[in-house]
């Protein structure tokens, strides 16, 4: 009689360098975090208060929906948990994006190991990342951009495990990635596009062969069709407000040369040895050339559509992740190196920090403004210091002096509203002219009406009922065109502080009696720009 045949299971030991990695990526996201939370309640202390944008994305968050003309749903939905938990704290309200910054230092680091990179390695990535100022920037305030890394990420990191030997499974981890991240920002397409070339001009292919693939492709498509389907039912107004910011030459076009040194700029200047060396690890492995194919691939689209020169931003830590491991193999014998310390490279790392430290002003507002100006023109960085958009700025550059001037102009419009008659009280609206000055109105004010706008979203909230019989402006019209439209027009006011943006120096003007058709008058006001 034959014996019994027993079944075993093999288990695959985990990886045993897992476990630090894990835990020194975490160490250097506690300090990414601890650093946000610091610098946010310390430019509330020193008096800069709530970003634009931030803002118009409250009033988003008040105001879900599966889309936005100029953003998408999930910095919305992000503004409003911020909101519920935190109420108007500053700090709090940030805490999101610091946690997102968190996790691009996190995944950095974890990028690095799956690619074979140790401590040394890992440490080194990890502190080039956590000290760039572009980073430092937009994880510092509540915005889109600073969750970009961490989904573009988190789809690199499931390929990778997946090509070194991993369950095929993490595509269901890039599927979800993925979708959320094209509801997070458009700008995900081309990335996904440039990753697809980057896969499918290398023998990593193969990854995409395999059912697990078509599931996660499926997931990601069903978890972004909410907002295409959102853009069909309102006759695709992001496109619309894409094509009229290139007619209008929204953003500054840069020269190919202009947009590559600008990278380095915002990367940090020293920091091109790390990421620079990280690319050239990637084109030059056969089996990692995918991924650097995806970068240069991205990098072209980006330059040649004349985009932002920060929309390439999100896809560098995989480059310092690489960078990392080609100064751990070029240093191999170094005796930091070899003992495996998370700190190998003394004299580069400390001079990223330095660099750091001396250009932290132009990353974070943590200087008072008068104090600022001092210091980056003392040491020459207000010259480098410049917008992304055609916009002139005053004194200070625009993601500072955006800022500014936005509980006056709320303290303003209360006065010129209290002092009404209750009657006309109860049919005055207000009129802005533009998403931010109709946002902090209705975030900072307090017993106002619902401000409107014709820009992006608020155009497609509508304009609340208001007969336009009373209103208040904020506009730069003269008192004679004005005229034309209304029988009584009083200049009440005037908007502005010294360090904010100069079109935001209005005026504010008190109208009555219209003199035109108020139902056709609202679709004149539609602005998506």
């Amino acid at each position: 009689m034959p014996a019994p045949q027993t079944r075993t299971t093999v288990v695959r030991p985990l990886d045993p360098t897992l476990n630090a990695a894990l835990l020194l990526a975490l160490v250097f996201a506690g300090i990414k975090l601890v650093v946000h939370i610091a610098a946010n309640l310390w430019e509330a202390h020193i008096g800069y208060g709530y970003f634009r944008d931030e803002m118009y994305y409250l009033e988003c968050g008040r105001h879900l929906a599966w889309g936005y003309v100029d953003h998408g749903p999930i910095v919305a939905l992000q503004a409003r948990v911020s909101e519920l938990l935190f109420g108007r704290s500053l700090a709090g309200l940030r805490l999101l994006s610091a946690l997102a910054g968190a996790t691009r230092i996190f995944l950095t680091g974890m990028l690095c190991w799956a690619l074979g990179g140790r401590r040394t390695a890992q440490g080194l990535a990890m502190l080039g990342v956590l000290v760039v100022p572009m980073y430092l920037g937009e994880d510092s305030f509540l915005s889109m951009n600073s969750c970009e890394s961490m989904f573009w990420m988190l789809c690199l990191l499931a390929l990778i495990l997946v090509l070194r030997g991993g369950s095929a499974r993490w595509w269901i981890v890039f599927g979800a990635s993925a979708g959320i991240g094209l509801l997070n920002k458009p700008s995900m397409t081309f990335f996904l596009v440039a990753l697809l070339i980057g896969l499918l001009a290398t023998p990593a292919r193969r990854v995409l062969l395999s059912r697990w693939a078509v599931i996660g492709i499926t997931l990601m498509v069903l978890i972004a069709l909410p907002n295409l389907l959102w853009q069909v039912h309102n006759h695709w107004p992001t496109l619309e407000f894409l094509r009229n910011g290139q007619a209008g030459n929204k953003s500054i076009k840069l020269s190919p040369l202009a947009f590559t040194l600008k990278q380095i700029v915002n990367m940090g200047p020293i920091a091109i040895f790390l990421w620079g060396a990280g690319l050239v690890h990637l084109l030059r492995r056969r089996d990692r050339r995918w991924i650097g194919i995806t970068f240069v691939v991205f990098f072209v689209l980006m330059m040649a559509m004349h985009a932002k020169d920060y929309y390439v931003a999100p896809i560098y830590p995989v480059l310092f992740a690489a960078g990392g491991i080609a100064w751990e193999l070029r240093f191999s014998h170094r005796r930091w190196v070899l003992a495996d310390r998370a700190f190998g490279f003394p004299v580069y790392e400390t001079t990223l920090i330095v660099c750091a430290i001396f250009l932290l002003p132009l990353s974070l507002p943590l200087m008072p403004p008068d104090q600022w100006m001092h210091y980056t023109k003392a040491t020459g960085l207000y010259a480098i210091n410049g917008n992304s958009e055609t916009n002139s700025s005053g004194p200070l550059p625009q993601f500072y002096a955006d800022r500014f001037g936005w509980q006056e102009e709320v303290d303003l419009i209360t006065r010129v509203y209290n002092r009404l008659p209750e009657a006309q009280r109860r049919e005055t609206g207000i009129l802005c002219g533009n998403y931010g000055e109709a946002s902090a109105i209705n975030f900072l004010g307090h017993g106002l009406p619902f401000a409107i706008s014709g820009q992006n979203n608020y155009f497609l909230w509508g304009p609340q009922g208001y007969n336009f019989n009373s209103m208040i402006l904020i506009e730069n019209s003269t008192p004679e065109h004005l005229h034309q439209y209304y029988d009584s027009v009083e200049l009440v006011g005037r908007m502005g502080t010294p360090w904010s943006m100069p079109f935001e120096h209005k005026k504010i003007y008190l109208v009555s009696g219209r003199k035109f058709d108020a139902a056709a008058l609202w679709a004149t006001k539609k602005n998506y720009f």
